[in-house]
């Protein structure tokens, strides 16, 4: 039996659940902007991330196929993260609601970006 075509709600839903969350869109504009970001360069520009949900989001983007984990086998070890295609074609999505949001500001300065 051939699976039920997707429900446009049910296709947003599965969107939301891979990019979601406090620091996904963050961590993938981050390498975007970059190239390539190891993990040391993703702390650091990252506020507020604990080493932890870094380590997680990062596993999540990568299980998402969203992200690729390169490890060298080099001492110190060293590890880059890059988009993949699917983590790319997510770019102009992630620029639009970020104009959006600017937009949002700048009609309205009180707006709460933090909270």
């Amino acid at each position: 039996m051939a699976a039920d075509k997707p429900t446009p709600g049910c296709c947003v839903d599965f969107a939301f659940q891979r990019i979601g969350g406090k620091y996904k869109g963050r961590i993938l504009w981050c390498i975007h902007e970059s190239g390539l970001q190891r993990y040391g360069q993703l702390k650091k520009s990252i506020s507020g991330i604990t080493p932890k949900m870094l380590t997680q989001t990062l596993r999540e983007l990568e299980q998402d196929k969203l992200v690729h984990r390169q490890v060298y086998l080099e001492v110190p070890p060293r590890v880059e993260y890059t988009l993949t295609d699917s983590g790319r074609k997510l770019i102009p999505f992630i620029d639009y609601l970020k104009q959006w949001v600017e937009e949002l500001v700048e009609q309205d300065p009180t707006v709460d970006l933090h909270g």
